[in-house]
């Protein structure tokens, strides 16, 4: 009986540990949608955008590849802090500006991420701090301004979807993946803490190396994503990518203040998923990352 008394409690608070805090049921509402728990004790909201139909070099994405704005919060005291990365088409970029500052939230960059996409997107990364719900609602007000869907369409079903040999991907790239609505994404932190502003910035946070790969046939997969890099691992990540066939798409900032400072290096490329994981894992072993688990 003691035994399933303690496992009944186990169960009960596991569940309650997996519900989201009360403190952030009015940021949820000031969002107009749902957030998820993260490690580091943050709180993000996914918004995909599943409005867009883009194509990079003639391949169709989805929009877990490369086309997900988010938003995530940490509470700071009584203040939160919230870093973010909106996508967004041309027509859509001065509207979204010029309601984020009108709500207090900087604008940290604007740039590209792809190259060859049809029609062209990009994407506005942003910073603010103060009151969670105040900053919640300049997001949603700028997003509204945009055709970001309300919520995230369920993935629709098929059963002659293309698939890659994840148990060998993730062998080749030596961590384990999510499955994200048919997307293999990985996320691999830095072994030192990033700061900003003079607060640690979780690797939820959009700090940490970020892999996806989304199949397209034949055991070939459609990968993207950005490596957060030292100004030392730089040129030795280019050559490695290089030398597997992996393009680079970008190389850029995407925040004002951090420290230590940081580049963000995207990439391409639609090839036989084992030996593109192969070739990231070339490129991996070039940066300081945190050891798998």
């Amino acid at each position: 009986m003691r035994i399933l008394a303690t496992l009944a409690l186990t169960c009960a608070l596991t569940a309650l540990a997996q519900q989201p805090s009360s403190q952030w049921a009015p940021v949820d509402k000031a969002m107009g949608r749902a957030g998820k728990a993260q490690p580091g004790d943050v709180y993000k909201y996914a918004m995909p955008r599943g409005d867009m139909q883009v194509s990079v070099a003639g391949t169709p994405i989805k929009a877990g590849l490369a086309l997900g704005s988010w938003a995530a919060f940490k509470k700071m005291g009584n203040a939160a802090v919230v870093m973010g990365d909106l996508v967004l088409a041309d027509d859509e970029v001065e509207p979204v500006m010029l309601k984020l500052e009108q709500g207090g939230i900087e604008i940290t960059a604007l740039h590209n991420h792809l190259l060859h996409e049809t029609p062209r997107v990009l994407y506005m990364h942003i910073h603010g701090r103060g009151d969670a719900v105040k900053l919640a609602t300049a997001i949603h007000d700028a997003l509204a301004l945009t055709k970001t869907p309300a919520a995230a369409p369920a993935p629709a079903a098929s059963q002659s979807a293309p698939t890659i040999d994840t148990a060998k991907v993730e062998a080749a790239l030596g961590r384990k993946g999510t499955d994200a609505n048919g997307i293999l994404q990985f996320s691999i932190p830095r072994a030192e803490t990033i700061t900003d502003s003079g607060i640690a910035v979780p690797p939820s946070m959009g700090v940490a190396t970020g892999i996806n790969f989304q199949p397209t046939g034949g055991g070939k997969a459609a990968i993207t994503g950005d490596f957060v890099l030292l100004a030392k691992e730089v040129n030795p990540v280019i050559r490695a990518l290089r030398e597997n066939g992996i393009e680079v798409e970008a190389l850029h900032s995407h925040m004002l203040t951090e420290q230590p400072r940081l580049f963000f290096m995207h990439f391409w490329a639609n090839d036989d998923a084992v030996k593109l994981a192969k070739g990231l894992r070339a490129a991996l072993d070039q940066t300081k990352s945190a050891p798998a688990k």
